[in-house]
């Protein structure tokens, strides 16, 4: 009998659908979703078949001690805790799960969007406080949006700027034309001209050696003054440093923010201190629709490998 062994911590919980995939294709099933350590996580990787990885990185002493492994499946889209490279030279497949979670992560950005603009978090903690404070915040309806990245979640933003009619710019080296649906309204850019004209800046860019940092104390200065930062993809593109000093300073008015650099938050984090800006723990894909989806997809992933490999 084959072994998958599973650790990311949302894989399942909504229905069995994903198990029984998994089972029904032959699969033992082991979870090893507790706080992550790596001698553990090298010893119940050692005898599987296949990995279902959460967030965590897949280290080469991981892929030392697994010698029956032939494919990992990330459950999610993002890729930069598994190295490709390395991967390869193990003779070990990686799938990941795109775009299925976009609509979730699109609605969280945009939210995002809308508290930092109206200040929404920031009064309801008052209010549990007993402060009965009115905050003035800023419209949205009207604003301009900048994306950096135009992939199926950045476009699933931009619908959703649409209703509240939004300008929208849009940088992203890979794309060199502008989809006809989104023609009336969205714009392609370049990275100057979306820090410099956008009221709101979301980013959906994966992280890589080339974005990590991207948006650093000198994007920062050159975002409009005033303007709000949006960051749904990954923690270690926006230097939190320099963002923290924007901040501060006044010349960035709030941002937004699902990830941050090292997860979950410390009690030192210095953004976490201001209240103009409001951190979610990495919760983007975490809708009941989205977790299913990744899920099964991602079992039946597994499950397919195996079948057209014959193993």
């Amino acid at each position: 009998m084959k072994t998958v062994l599973i650790t990311s911590r949302s894989f399942g919980q909504l229905s069995d659908e994903p198990r029984r995939i998994l089972e029904d294709a032959g699969f033992q099933l082991k979870f090893y979703n507790e706080t992550y350590e790596e001698e553990e996580f090298c010893r119940q990787l050692a005898p599987c078949d296949a990995l279902i990885i959460g967030a965590h990185q897949l280290t080469e002493k991981a892929l030392q001690a697994a010698s029956n492994l032939k494919i990992v499946v990330k459950h999610g889209a993002g890729l930069d805790n598994i190295d490709l490279d390395m991967c390869a030279a193990y003779h070990v497949q990686v799938e990941n799960v795109p775009a299925v979670n976009s609509n979730a992560v699109a609605d969280l950005a945009f939210s995002l969007i809308l508290d930092v603009a109206r200040k929404t978090s920031l009064a309801a903690r008052q209010v549990k406080n007993y402060q009965w404070k009115r905050i003035t915040g800023v419209d949205v309806y009207g604003k301009t949006l900048g994306l950096l990245g135009f992939g199926a979640i950045a476009k699933n933003v931009a619908r959703r700027a649409n209703g509240f009619s939004m300008k929208v710019l849009a940088y992203d080296p890979f794309v060199t034309e502008v989809p006809e649906e989104f023609s009336s309204f969205v714009t392609l850019v370049s990275l100057d001209e979306a820090l410099a004209n956008s009221d709101f800046l979301s980013i959906h860019v994966p992280l890589s050696d080339k974005t990590r940092n991207l948006i650093g104390a000198g994007e920062l200065a050159a975002m409009k003054k005033g303007s709000f930062l949006i960051n749904t993809s990954r923690g270690g593109i926006v230097n939190e440093e320099a963002l923290y000093q924007a901040l501060i300073s006044g010349h960035l008015a709030g941002a937004g923010l699902d990830v941050i650099e090292s997860e979950p938050i410390s009690e030192a984090h210095l953004l976490n201190k201001l209240d103009n800006v409001t951190i979610t723990p990495h919760m983007g894909m975490y809708s009941f629709e989205a977790i299913n989806a990744v899920s099964a997809i991602a079992a039946q992933k597994t499950a397919d490998y195996f079948a057209k490999s014959k193993i």
